[in-house]
């Protein structure tokens, strides 16, 4: 489903935090990868991604949180001095998603908690799976969920394809990090998703 013209205008304004952006979709990029995982030609590696569509995968936020958390007033009050700890925080990622997706950036999120998730692994099959789920839902070009990184650090990623590694993403997720940080995460501290948050566990306090 093409996205609303508020999600591109969203992408557009958050695309100018970074550096250098990328080429516009559909024009080549220089050294492009090696295994075809941006789709570029027909393969083994891209005739199963229908298979693998029908499934679970490691992008999703099932895969990190393990049940729903109810933050409490104390934890919610300390994600303003903090976004590390909402971020850390199960409840904090879970209001600060509702919150992306209001804006169209909430691939920014799920990128950021795949590059996670990968870099726990260590089984080398595992790794060159989700690496390659990772490159396809958010760096290929071809994806509608594809984030904005600079050039530099695309490139950096493509001559990585080959030998994929649990830390192949850790330039690309520092810097969805910082963007998230510096351009979402003041937003969102005035946003009535989280003030409306902060009221209810208040009027929750004063009826206990």
């Amino acid at each position: 489903m093409p996205r609303s013209v508020s999600g591109v205008e969203m992408r557009k304004r958050q695309a100018a935090h970074i550096e250098a952006p990328p080429p516009a979709p559909g024009q080549p990029r220089p050294n492009a990868c090696c295994l075809c995982w941006c789709g570029c030609c027909k393969c083994l590696w891209t005739e199963d991604r229908i298979e693998r569509s029908e499934r679970q995968t490691c992008t999703t936020m099932d895969s990190i949180e393990a049940e729903e958390q109810q933050p409490t007033l104390d934890e919610a009050l300390s994600w303003a001095r903090s976004f590390e700890l909402m971020l850390r925080s199960l409840g904090g990622r879970e209001v600060f998603r509702e919150f992306l997706r209001s804006e169209y950036s909430e691939d920014n999120l799920l990128f950021w908690l795949a590059c996670e998730e990968l870099r726990k692994e260590t089984d080398p099959s595992v790794v060159e799976e989700k690496s390659r789920i990772i490159y396809e839902d958010y760096v290929s070009i071809l994806s509608p969920k594809e984030v904005s990184l600079d050039s530099r650090v695309r490139e950096g990623i493509n001559l990585t394809l080959a030998e994929p590694s649990n830390l192949m993403y850790e330039e690309a997720q520092f810097q969805i990090y910082t963007l998230m940080h510096r351009d979402s995460f003041p937003r969102f501290l005035n946003s009535s998703v989280y003030r409306d948050l902060l009221a209810n566990k208040r009027r929750t306090c004063l009826e206990t």
